[in-house]
């Protein structure tokens, strides 16, 4: 095993330090979750603290290191008898794996034996290891879910429980959790965001001497690490006695009534949700008290505190960024502050001492029109006039081939001539937001655990039974009992039990929802910015991503426009990243949808062979319309056939507007094999009005 690197060791993350000898000092503050870029040590910092967590006294022999002076009462090594005799050990840092199966984090159960024998022979998990001690995520957004909401259950009771067919083990599991992550890479759900006591945005310095330091340290801990860690030792005990002082005089903090008003003041004028929030500021401000060596909270330990504890529980949707306006903290701070100065009530009348003069001269601003940006007057002289139209322009539209729409009757714009600037339009913003109607794919898939399509999963509905694959996890109970009956007399069964083998056992075949791969093809050319159809269109592609959030997919975006496709966003599990791409998506050209639909197939084929198990769902937002490149509707016809032929699942967003509409766009979702909706029928609210519409129909009829 490797030497860890120095707590101490580590330059600069000031916040991240703090918040980790926070949760040394006092473990229910609730844990840090770590946010930050790539290689910016986040790991290493975490992996440190190990070192200077207090050592913790437990049973001897206990798998689930029982405090010998308060043991648990359903320990399944018990019962323990309350004594002295105890061993003192390190407190443990457990890793939690993001690919780590469910009975490795919360243990196995031999369900043979348990139906066989009546014993009950449980194999702990890393839930049983982390107990009193830290239990570390990396990557903690890409955590399943289904991992997720076993570590939400164990956080919110401090047990762990494990229940097989009836067959139930339960043993204490408080933990110190702590999680790194990089938002590039998604966003964690807001139940487990909201489990994590305090956050801290972690970003590489861009100071030059600061970065030179970390250089040198980290290649001097890579020639030596013994030799670098010995260096530090003495800092390191230094630390390790300041915790241990703290703690001991952590229960001497006084929070009075003037802090705790001001911490519910605080989390009151951010409208956080629940009570969560106004416990972790309470325990973080007395944690730092101590950590100071003092016995009073004060202001300034409140404000840290919500700097701390409040920034991830301020978002109102997925696309928010944490954070917290400090110029509002502390208005609130100093409104709630009963040390400040009292009111002495309304000022004498009388003139002021020093008033402002109104104008250049003593008299007041000139209003109206005469008064510039500055109170200055308009500039003199008369105004540029407006350029005339460049001259030369043709006044007979472009004849458009059969089954092609011209450019000026789509909207659209002619491409620059060669060597001309390109006229970019300027980013239009999205429109509000809207729950939409439920896209998924067609059939039964075995991808990743979600909320979209149906799936074989570990979790859902029972719908059958079969063999074991590898270690049984969810029993079907019926169907192993009618596998082992007709065998019973042959196995020489006397008693009331039953006489199981191996073979005998049967797992549940189980029916849920998996998370799938949207792929947005989004069209970006001129038609679409037309008669301000874009901000509509974004709005729309912006629900779709909110509802790909919720039901945990990766998202990807091509766009296509001048003649050209690009990858906007390759896939991946962040929509943060994809409405940022959406909201700065520049418009203007013609339609180049067959090269749109290309690049798409070629981001599906690579994304195969990355994650076969997951199932594409292409989204194609688009009025239908090509007009870019040569024969620009039969390659598309060519394109939309092949990605047919792959048994790619689609979903044509049609957004032509107008009085008359071609229909390009439902040519183009029959070519797909897929379905087209618009941009009316994509609002849930509408297929809910549309079916309640229907079924009155039917009930008048």
């Amino acid at each position: 095993m490797s030497t860890p690197y120095p707590f101490t060791a580590i330059v600069g993350m000031r916040d991240l330090q703090l918040a980790l000898l926070l949760n040394a000092v006092s473990p229910q503050v609730g844990g840090v979750l770590v946010r930050g870029e790539k290689g910016t040590a986040k790991s290493t910092a975490v992996r440190a603290l190990a070192t200077l967590m207090p050592h913790v006294d437990v049973v001897p022999g206990c798998r689930f290191s029982c405090d010998p002076a308060a043991p648990d009462p359903g320990c399944p090594d018990g019962p323990h008898e309350s004594a002295d005799a105890g061993e003192a050990r390190p407190a443990r840092m457990v890793e939690l794996p993001v690919g780590a199966s469910e009975d490795r984090l919360v243990g196995a159960l031999d369900i043979e034996r348990a139906l066989s024998e009546g014993v009950k022979a449980f194999e702990p998990g890393l839930l049983a290891d982390a107990h009193r001690g830290v239990l570390y995520v990396d990557e903690v957004n890409l955590l399943h879910d289904h991992l997720v909401d076993l570590l939400l259950d164990a956080a919110a009771m401090g047990a762990s429980y494990v229940e097989r067919e009836g067959v139930s083990v339960r043993h204490a599991a408080r933990f110190l959790l702590v999680g790194t992550m990089n938002p590039e890479e998604g966003e964690l759900r807001p139940q487990l965001l909201d489990r994590f006591g305090l956050t801290v945005e972690v970003a590489a310095s861009r100071e030059t001497d600061e970065r030179v330091e970390v250089i040198r340290r980290r290649l001097a801990y890579d020639d030596g690490p013994e030799e670098f860690a010995g260096r530090w030792a003495g800092e390191e005990q230094t630390m390790r006695e300041r915790i241990a002082a703290a703690r001991a005089l952590l229960p001497k903090v006084r929070l009075e009534d003037a802090a705790l008003r001001q911490i519910a003041a605080t989390c009151a004028a951010f409208e956080v949700d629940g009570m969560r929030a106004d416990l972790v500021m309470a325990r973080t401000a007395t944690a730092l008290a101590a950590w100071a060596g003092r016995t009073e909270v004060e202001a300034e330990d409140v404000r840290q505190a919500a700097l701390l504890a409040l920034p991830h529980r301020r978002r109102r949707n997925p696309f928010d960024a944490p954070g917290l306006d400090e110029d509002k903290l502390d208005q609130t701070l100093e409104e709630n502050d009963e040390n400040s100065a009292p009111d002495e009530g309304p000022e004498p009348d009388g003139p002021d001492e020093d008033p402002e003069p109104d104008g250049p001269d003593g008299g007041p601003e000139p209003d109206g029109p005469e008064g510039g940006p500055d109170g200055g007057g308009l500039p003199e002289g008369p105004a540029d006039p407006p350029a005339d139209p460049p001259a030369g322009e043709p006044s007979v539209p472009e004849q458009a081939p059969p089954g092609q729409t011209a450019p000026e009757q789509s909207g659209e714009e002619p491409e620059p001539a060669p060597g001309a600037p390109a006229q970019e339009k300027a980013a239009t913003g999205p429109g509000e937001p809207f729950k939409t109607r439920t896209l998924t794919v067609p059939g039964l898939g075995e991808g990743a655990a979600g909320r979209r399509s149906r799936a074989r999963t570990a979790h859902g509905r029972t719908t059958g039974a079969r063999r074991p694959r590898g270690t049984l996890t969810k029993l079907h109970l019926a169907a192993t009992v009618q596998a082992a009956a007709p065998h019973q007399r042959a196995r020489g069964r006397t008693g009331s039990g039953l006489v199981l083998r191996g073979d005998d056992l049967r797992e549940a075949v189980r029916e849920g929802r998996e998370g799938n791969l949207v792929l947005f093809v989004v069209d970006a050319s001129g038609s679409m910015a037309a008669r301000q159809r874009m901000g509509a269109v974004k709005g729309a592609v912006l629900s779709l991503l909110l509802d790909a959030y919720q039901r945990r997919d990766k998202v990807g975006m091509v766009t296509f426009r001048r003649g050209e496709a690009e990858v906007a966003l390759p896939p991946t599990s962040s929509v943060e990243a994809a409405a940022a791409r959406l909201e700065s998506l520049p418009t203007g050209g013609r339609t180049p949808l067959a090269a749109g639909l290309l690049r798409a197939r070629e981001v599906l084929r690579v994304e195969r062979m990355r994650d076969p198990a997951r199932r594409p769902l292409l989204v194609t937002v688009t009025d239908g319309r090509a007009t870019g490149g040569p024969e620009p509707v039969v390659r598309a016809r060519q394109a939309a056939r092949l990605l047919a032929a792959e048994g790619t699942a689609s979903v044509v967003v049609d957004c032509e507007a107008g009085h008359v509409r071609l229909g390009l766009a439902r040519e183009l979702a029959g070519e797909l094999g897929g379905t087209a909706v618009t941009l009316e029928e994509l609002r849930a609210d509408t297929v809910s009005e549309l079916v309640r519409h229907t079924t009155d129909s039917r009930r008048a009829a």
